[in-house]
């Protein structure tokens, strides 16, 4: 089993939002990852419109085909339509995308800070996975490390989970991961057992992404990591 990173260039967009303009180019950024050998791109727009837009997503969506490598795009799937925001399911219908991540996020969230509960009534989950696996899309749901029900999101349609690993990140910068390792592991086991892929991400640096993946790597198949 492989281990692939996609890079998410959300920041990119951020740093060239605030400024107005063009620059930073965030599809040259893109360009340059994908030169330096990573083996996709992760982008997550937003309603509001604060990082990546709707507009961004076709050049990366033909940037990413002629590298021969997945576009990866992250959202909300119950966050309503709105000018400048087709929605997911209209944004994934139009690209394409190798996967999309669904992401229980609020619109006023600074950034994706919790994943999918699998208790209570999941029919408008299941529906919504439907929805974009009737695209050809493989469907990964964000979830918290830890999380109990995984055999449940199988059930759903789900093809793979993606770990938040934000806790991690913050714990290895506190210089006491151990916990926080032993639960993604554990999650990614569970995961595995369960028949899903394991995709990994959030907060992820050259600093703390070696020791994620010696601690996981015979689980993972996907993690995403911010420049």
């Amino acid at each position: 089993m492989s281990t692939r990173l996609s890079v998410n260039v959300n920041k990119i967009a951020v740093l060239r939002n605030s400024r107005g303009g063009h620059e930073p180019d965030v599809l040259a950024a893109a360009q340059a990852c994908l030169e330096a050998g990573a083996h996709g791109i992760t982008v997550h727009p937003r309603p509001d419109r604060r990082h990546i837009v709707a507009e961004d997503v076709p050049a990366l969506a033909a940037l990413t085909a002629r590298f021969g490598v997945e576009l990866n795009i992250e959202g909300n799937p119950f966050a309503p339509a709105r000018p400048g925001y087709p929605g997911l399911l209209a944004l994934c219908e139009q690209v394409r995308p190798a996967q999309v991540t669904l992401v229980p996020d609020g619109d006023g969230q600074l950034t994706s800070d919790h994943g999918f509960s699998f208790e209570g009534d999941t029919t408008s989950l299941a529906s919504q996975i439907a929805a974009f696996a009737g695209l050809g899309c493989r469907v990964s749901l964000f979830v918290d490390a830890g999380v109990s029900g995984l055999e449940r999101a199988a059930a759903l349609g789900a093809h793979r989970i993606e770990i938040y690993t934000g806790p991690y990140a913050e714990a290895f910068t506190g210089g006491n991961a151990n916990e926080a390792l032993r639960l993604c592991a554990d999650t990614a086991r569970r995961a595995r057992a369960a028949g899903l892929g394991v995709n990994a991400g959030h907060d992820l640096s050259q600093a703390n992404l070696a020791v994620l993946w010696a601690a996981c790597r015979t689980s993972w198949r996907c993690l995403s990591a911010t420049p």
